[in-house]
C-alpha cells in the first residue's frame, strides 16, 4: 500500500478507504491502521472524516450527481467524484478547493468529466440532498429485514444512520463527567460528535471509557453485586468488563481473539481495574466453578453501530445474519453451561437484526427463563411487552440517538 505525499493525502488516504471497503471488502478501521506511518494523523484522521462521509449519504450522493453521468465511471473516477461531492454538499468544503482536490485524484482521461460533474454539483448545492429518501442510503437487503423486524420505523433509523454519531462516556463511580458533557437518563455522559477522547481532562487517568449509550445497558440489566463471580464472554474491547468490575464483581473476562484481548488488557490497565483475562475459545472453556452471573455480548453483524461504523453495509451480507445467528445459539447453550442454579445471564446483541435477537427467544437453552425486564430498569425506554429491551438509532433522536442492541434477561432454575 503507499501513498504519494502530493497535493491532499488527506483526500488520497479517503480514496484509498474507500477501495478498501467498497472494492475488497475490508473493514475502514483495519485498513485505516495499515496506511503507512509516513502519512500524519492529521491526515488520516481527515481522509476518515470524507470517507465515513461518502459511505454515510453514498446513494443520495450518486443520485444526486447522476443526472450528468451517461454511465457509471470506472472505479477511481467514481471514487474522486464521490470524495468530491461529499465535500461540496456534506463537509462545507469551499467549491473550488472540492472540484481541484478531485480533479486531481481522478486518472487524467477523465479529469475533465469529474470537473464538468462536480462543477454541476458545485451549482445545485447541499439543497439538492434535501428531498431525497433515506432508503437511497441503505442496501436493499438491509431496508427490507428493518422493516419487516421493525416497520415503519425502519425510515427513521435510515435517517438516523446518516448522522455521525456523539462520543459516549461511561465513568467511573464517583469519576466527574468531563465539561459540557450532557448526561442521559442512564448516567452516560455525551460528548459532541468529533470529541477526542484521548484529549480529555481524566482519560490518562482512568475516569471514563468510551461506550455507546445503548451498549451500556446489557450490563446494568445483570445487577452484578460486589463479591459475586462473574463472567464477562466475549469481552473485548472491555467496556462491559470495566462497568461490572467498577461495580466490586469478581469478574473474569474471557475473549478469544488474542488481538482484541491485548486492547481489553490495555484498557483495563488505563482504567485501573484488574478482572481475570482469559483467552480462550467460550465453546471450549471449562473454567472451574459455575458462576453466580454471565454478560454474553455475543459476535453479531453489528447492524446496530452503524452510525459509528459506516462501512458496515457494505461489509456484510444477508448470509452473514443465519450464520452468526448460528454461532450466537451455540455461544448461548455454553454460557447457560456455566452458570450456577439461581444464576442470572443477559445475553445481548448489537445487532438490529431479529434473527440476532427476538427469533432467539424461540429457542432457548433448557433450564433457562427470562427474567422480565421492567421499565424503570431502562428509564425514557422501556422493556417490549416480553420484558426485553430493544434500542434503535432513532431512540432519543433529540440528544443525538444511540447504537440498536437487543437484550433479555435469564434465570437458571
Amino acid at each position: 500500500m503507499s501513498i504519494s505525499i502530493g497535493m491532499s493525502p488527506g483526500r488520497r488516504v479517503a480514496s484509498l478507504l474507500l477501495e478498501s471497503v467498497l472494492e475488497q471488502h475490508r473493514a475502514m478501521e483495519e485498513a485505516l491502521d495499515a496506511i503507512p506511518s509516513n502519512i500524519e494523523g492529521r491526515d488520516k484522521a481527515a481522509g476518515h472524516r470524507i470517507a465515513a462521509a461518502v459511505l454515510r449519504r453514498m446513494g443520495s450522493l450518486d443520485a444526486v450527481m447522476e443526472p450528468w453521468l451517461r454511465r457509471a465511471p470506472p472505479k477511481p473516477a467514481q471514487r474522486a467524484l464521490r470524495i468530491g461531492a461529499a465535500e461540496l454538499l456534506l463537509l462545507g468544503t469551499p467549491p473550488h478547493a472540492a472540484v481541484s482536490a478531485a480533479v486531481s485524484l481522478a486518472p487524467k482521461p477523465l479529469a475533465g468529466l469529474v470537473n464538468a460533474v462536480l462543477r454541476r454539483v458545485a451549482e445545485a448545492g447541499a439543497a439538492a440532498l434535501e428531498e431525497l429518501d433515506a432508503r437511497l442510503d441503505t442496501p436493499a437487503w438491509l431496508w427490507t429485514s428493518w422493516h419487516a423486524a421493525h416497520g415503519a420505523a425502519v425510515r427513521a433509523i435510515a435517517a438516523a444512520h446518516r448522522l455521525e454519531a456523539p462520543l459516549d462516556l461511561s465513568l467511573k463511580p464517583g469519576a466527574a463527567a468531563p465539561e459540557g458533557a450532557v448526561m442521559l437518563p442512564n448516567g452516560t455522559a455525551r460528548l459532541p460528535a468529533g470529541t477526542r477522547i484521548t484529549e480529555l481532562p481524566g482519560f490518562a487517568e482512568g475516569d471514563f471509557w468510551a461506550q455507546d449509550a445503548a451498549a451500556a445497558l446489557p450490563a446494568k440489566l445483570l445487577n452484578v453485586r460486589p463479591g459475586e463471580r462473574v463472567a464477562d464472554l466475549c469481552a473485548a474491547p472491555g467496556g462491559k468488563t470495566a462497568q461490572l468490575a467498577a461495580l466490586g464483581a469478581e469478574v473474569v473476562a474471557v475473549e478469544r481473539d488474542s488481538g482484541r484481548m491485548g486492547r481489553l488488557r490495555e484498557n483495563m490497565v488505563r482504567l485501573k481495574l484488574a478482572p481475570e483475562l482469559v483467552n480462550a475459545d467460550v465453546l471450549k472453556w471449562r473454567p472451574d466453578g459455575a458462576f453466580d452471573a454471565i454478560l454474553l455480548d455475543a459476535p453479531c453483524t453489528a447492524t446496530g453501530t452503524i452510525r459509528r461504523h459506516p462501512d458496515l453495509p457494505y461489509l456484510k451480507q444477508s448470509k452473514d445474519v443465519a450464520k452468526l445467528a448460528g454461532q450466537q445459539r451455540q455461544l448461548l447453550e455454553a454460557a447457560a453451561r456455566l452458570l450456577g442454579p439461581g444464576g442470572r445471564l443477559v445475553f445481548a446483541t448489537c445487532s438490529l437484526q431479529a434473527e440476532e435477537g427476538e427469533a432467539h427467544l424461540a429457542q432457548l437453552p433448557e433450564g433457562l427463563r427470562i427474567d422480565p425486564i421492567r421499565d424503570e430498569e431502562v428509564p425514557e425506554i422501556g422493556a417490549t411487552p416480553r420484558g426485553t429491551l430493544r434500542t434503535r438509532p432513532d431512540l432519543w433522536s433529540d440528544r443525538g440517538g444511540m447504537d440498536g442492541f437487543f437484550a433479555v434477561r435469564l434465570v437458571k432454575g
